[in-house]
């Protein structure tokens, strides 16, 4: 069975002060480069794995979406997306991506934001969502960039009087253990090839992959994401379904 850490009460907690729960898309730093890789949603019929608090949801519905199905493991997310969803056309459901049981097909747009990296099988993902989508169907997802999930111990270290991340371990994917907002949350790191590769090779053409820092009007605004541009965060990317 997959780790539920978002049903513990303090990870949930804590989660839920992050800005990005508090503020929605607006609150995560990488949206408006992710909005980029969207296409038209206007009438779209949109799969949301991993949806948390529903964010990505609403808004897809609020720009003409049709269809718009998130699904999370966790009910406590899902209870607080649904008391915060109030669109027709936006439907909550548990479940585990790494398992998806659903009926619905030719989805147009296949989304997942900083998720996949709880996914043991990315390869067997990609094929699970590759028969979702429609041919022509798009995929646009972000996980944790693998030099920010790479490390054994992820704790900047200081040398020189300046902060340093302590890349090492990038080619030994598999397991991580991080204790973030709880003790043992387990997570799977894989290199930037893993992932292209899995796409490429489970029915996908890569349209974009952007490793994701701030940039200069952000920490203006920010001045503590300066380091961030040390040590990418988020890896975003784009895939489009083929025949």
């Amino acid at each position: 069975m997959p780790q539920n850490i978002y049903d513990d009460p303090g990870f949930f907690d804590g989660y839920s002060r992050l800005p990005r729960s508090l503020h929605g898309l607006h609150g995560a730093p990488e949206w408006e480069a992710v909005r980029a890789m969207l296409p038209e949603l206007r009438g779209a019929h949109i799969l949301d794995l991993g949806c948390g608090f529903g964010a990505f949801d609403r808004w897809a519905a609020e720009q003409g979406a049709q269809q718009v199905i998130g699904i999370d493991l966790s009910e406590r997310m899902l209870r607080r997306a649904r008391e915060l969803a109030q669109h027709p056309a936006v439907e909550f459901r548990i479940g585990d991506m790494a398992r998806l049981d659903i009926a619905e097909r030719d989805f147009d747009l296949v989304y997942s934001a900083l998720a996949f990296h709880y996914v043991e099988d990315f390869p067997g993902l990609c094929r699970t969502i590759r028969s979702k989508l429609r041919d022509a169907g798009r995929l646009v997802a972000t996980v944790e960039h693998p030099i920010f999930s790479a490390p054994r111990h992820d704790e900047w270290l200081e040398r020189d009087g300046r902060p340093v991340w302590p890349l090492d371990s990038y080619l030994e994917e598999g397991l991580r253990t991080r204790n973030w907002f709880a003790d043992g949350v387990i997570k799977y790191h894989r290199t930037i090839g893993t992932y292209v590769n899995a796409l490429v090779d489970n029915g996908f053409r890569l349209t974009r992959l952007i490793e994701w820092g701030p940039d200069a009007r952000q920490i203006d605004e920010h001045p503590e994401w300066a380091r961030e541009r040390d040590r990418p965060p988020f890896l975003l990317f784009a895939a489009e379904a083929i025949s």
